[in-house]
Order: structure tokens, then C-alpha cells, then sequence
């Protein structure tokens, strides 16, 4: 199973369902099937990465040169996402990996799934030179950031997904709209396992190490118009500043990660609901109700039908949590690392769940620091507990590393965090 694949591929395979259209005959069917595919099983062989950049056309200004979307869907020609050129081809770039498109025109690339870290890098960093080649044929440049501290936030992107989103978000202060238009992020995509147990154990250690690692690849303290406040990661601060029922799932709670998740997932606000006529505009969803109450037949006079599975599969891609579980598991709590930087956290996660041993041993070090997440986006390594698990973590990741390439990124890693210098190499302040 391609861990990279779209959501609508992941999630297209089914539950037996006794309703013409694939409705759901009760919520114990839905979570079932939420189960069933974000959480496929089989031995985990594959790894994958997203990587977005802000990007502009000519000179940066508050309110000024985000791309045009007609120049870059010229510039990307067959490879332009279909969200801004509708015929297009929409074709892999040689390397394997797509192109789409975030609401403020930062633009990401989704790679192929591969069999190793050294490939996935080597094919990502091919296809990072072709893109770069592209968008630069029309005047359009690439910039490595996780927090735009420039320009006020924008939405370019007009589809009725991100208008919706961005209605919802509207009520919760300024942050959703830096989210969506201002921030980008690094992104490692891997399998979720063979088994429930080796499922479990996977996730568990994702979000174990998660906050330390935050701390470790935080490099985000500008984020133009954000409330004022120092934080190492203001990408992050924004995405915890969000519907919080959407983007901090309990998981310290769930005995069970796939069980945990199902239920979760039902119980969470919708985001939008997608029109049955596809040129609607409108997809703003009733305000608090979740799709749990949309099972149940409490908002049938809002909405007028009960949701089948492709509503399901399509809220599943409105949940934000740090790890998020899309028939394989994405880890989402990366800030984008400067330059090329992007493949040291790659070399972590491969190196960190290369086996169950280096998983049980890498949760455990993680342990004393694995809630700790506001404390890991506000101080990132200038709090003195996660730098020393940020070293930790980084030295056991050298011990796995799969190649010599990917040992010495991770040495340099590990000396960097002892130190105290985030990837951009500022001092953070602090202890270890």
C-alpha cells in the first residue's frame, strides 16, 4: 500500500453497508470503517514525505507577491494540481512526487512511497531541483519557511473546501487564516504496521517523541500580524490555537489507538460538507455539530440527507492532529526546515521506528517530555528537558541510522541540538 497515496485512494476501500449510496446503518458501522482504513495493516516497509515552501513572485511586501495562480499554473504546465488548472493532466513530477497547492499559494510536494529513506530523499531533492526549475521559468520562487513574517495572510486558493474552512476558523481569532495561508510545514509519512499491537506501538511512539521532537526542528518565531509572543515554533502556536477538539486528539486516554481514533473522529466538529452539486459554492457545515450528529439524524433538516461513505472519507481529511492516521500514519509536526534540511527528520522517524527494540527504547526516553507540547512550540530547545530528549532521541537515531549519509545528517543534528542552535542555527538560550 502506497503509504502516500491520496485520501480519497486510501479511503476508498469499504465496509459492507446495507443502504444504497453507502450509508451507514449505525455508528458502530461508521467506526468500523474508520478503523478499516486509517489504520491498514501489513508490514511496514514504506516511507514517504510531504514538503511545502511559501512562495512568491517578485519582491516580498505585507500585501503583495503571492503567485498568480494563472503564472503558475503556466509554470507547472502538466504538473499543475487541478485545484487551480481544472484539464490538467495533473502528472507526477520524474521523480514520482505531485504537486498541489495550499490556500496561500505555498506549494507542496507529495512524494512517492519508497522502500528506503536514502531513496525517498534522493528521488524528493530530484524533484525539489524540477520544481524549483519550473516555477522559476515564470518569475515564481520557492521560499524555506515555516512561518511567513511578512506578508498579512491571503487566501488565493478559491475553492469552496478552504472557503468553508475558513469561515469555521474565523470565530477563533487570527490564527486560522496564518494557518492556512502562512505557515508550511515538513511532513514524514510511514506505514502503521502488521498487526494492532505493532500498530499501537508505532503511534505511541510518534507521539511520544513528537514534543521533542517539535523542539528539535522548531525554527518558525516570525509570523506577521500573529498576537504578540515569543514562541520557537509560531506554526505550531497557530495550529494550537485552533479548534482544539480537531487538532489534539486524546490519545494519552486510548487504550487502543485504532478504536481511540474512530470514535474521536466521529465526535469532532464538521468542518464543511461537500454540496451534491459540485459547482455549488457553499459547503459551510452547521455550526458544533459533528458527524457523529449527522449519523444520528440530527441534522437532517439542516442538511437534508444522512452522510455515506464518501462524506466520511472526506471529513476524515478535515481532522489536523500531530499524527494522523490516513490508512498510514503522517506525521505533522515539523516545522519546514530550511534549505534542504527537510531530510534530517526524514533519517529520525526511519532510524527512530526501524524496529520494535529501537521503538520501546525510543518511547521510553520520550517519556518524561511526551505531553509537553505548548511547552515544545512556545521554548522549542531553550527548555532544558526537551533539549536533553531531543538529544537523546537524536543520538539513538545516529545509533539506527540505515546509511552513512543519513549518520552523519543526524551526528550534526545531534551536536546542533546540544548546543542549542534551532536549524537555522540561532542560539535558543537555556540548559540541557
Amino acid at each position: 500500500m502506497a503509504v502516500t497515496a491520496s485520501p480519497a485512494d486510501v479511503l476508498r476501500s469499504g465496509l459492507d453497508v446495507s443502504e444504497p449510496g453507502g450509508e451507514f446503518t449505525s455508528r458502530a458501522a461508521a467506526e468500523a470503517y474508520v478503523g478499516k482504513v486509517c489504520f491498514k495493516q501489513g508490514p511496514p516497509l514504506l516511507i514517504g514525505a510531504e514538503l511545502e515552501w511559501l512562495t512568491a513572485q517578485g519582491e516580498l511586501s505585507a500585501t503583495n507577491s503571492r503567485p498568480n495562480l494563472t503564472v503558475l499554473a503556466d509554470a507547472l504546465g502538466p504538473y499543475a494540481p487541478r485545484s487551480i488548472s481544472p484539464d490538467s493532466p495533473a502528472d507526477p513530477l520524474p521523480g514520482g512526487s505531485r504537486v498541489t497547492l495550499e490556500p496561500g499559494g505555498q506549494i507542496e510536494l507529495s512524494s512517492a512511497p519508497f522502500g528506503t529513506a536514502a531513496e525517498l530523499c534522493e528521488r524528493l531533492r530530484a524533484d525539489t531541483t524540477s520544481l524549483r526549475e519550473l516555477l522559476q521559468s515564470r518569475g515564481i520562487r520557492t521560499i524555506s519557511g515555516a512561518a511567513d513574517a511578512v506578508r498579512l495572510p491571503l487566501r488565493v486558493l478559491q475553492l469552496p473546501r478552504y472557503r468553508a474552512m475558513e469561515e469555521s476558523f474565523a470565530g477563533l481569532g487570527p490564527f486560522g487564516a496564518l494557518m492556512m495561508c502562512n505557515t508550511a510545514a515538513t511532513q514524514v509519512s510511514v506505514d502503521a504496521g502488521a498487526d494492532p499491537a505493532e500498530i499501537a506501538a508505532r503511534w505511541r511512539a510518534l507521539y511520544a517523541v513528537g514534543p521533542a521532537l517539535l523542539a528539535a526542528f522548531a525554527c518558525s518565531p516570525g509570523l506577521h500580524t500573529a498576537p504578540p509572543g515569543a514562541w520557537a515554533s509560531q506554526r505550531m502556536r497557530a495550529w494550537q490555537r485552533l479548534d482544539q477538539l480537531r487538532t489534539r486528539p486524546p490519545v494519552q486516554d486510548w487504550a487502543d489507538p485504532i478504536t481511540g481514533y474512530a470514535r474521536w473522529a466521529l465526535d469532532v466538529p464538521l468542518l464543511c460538507v461537500r454540496a451534491e452539486d459540485p459547482l455549488a459554492a457553499d459547503w459551510s457545515a452547521p455550526r458544533g455539530a459533528t458527524f457523529a450528529d449527522w449519523l444520528c439524524g440530527a441534522l437532517d433538516e439542516e442538511i437534508g440527507r444522512r452522510p455515506d461513505q464518501a462524506d466520511l472519507d472526506y471529513h476524515l481529511t478535515t481532522l489536523f492532529p500531530p499524527v494522523r492516521a490516513s490508512g498510514h500514519l503522517e506525521v505533522r509536526y515539523l516545522d519546514a526546515q530550511p534549505g534542504d534540511d527537510w531530510s534530517v527528520p526524514v533519517h529520525v522517524i526511519d532510524a527512530l521506528l526501524s524496529d520494535p527494540g529501537t521503538i520501546t527504547e525510543a518511547t521510553a526516553l520520550a517519556a518524561d517530555t511526551a505531553d509537553r507540547w505548548s511547552e515544545a512550540a512556545r521554548r522549542g530547545l531553550a527548555d532544558p528537558d526537551l533539549r536533553a530528549t531531543a538529544v537523546a532521541l537524536l543520538d539513538l537515531a545516529v545509533a539506527r541510522a540505515a546509511t552513512r549519509e543519513a549518520e552523519a545528517e543526524l551526528i550534526a543534528a545531534a551536536d546542533r541540538c546540544r548546543s542549542g542552535l534551532t536549524p537555522t542555527g540561532v542560539h535558543c538560550g537555556g540548559g540541557a
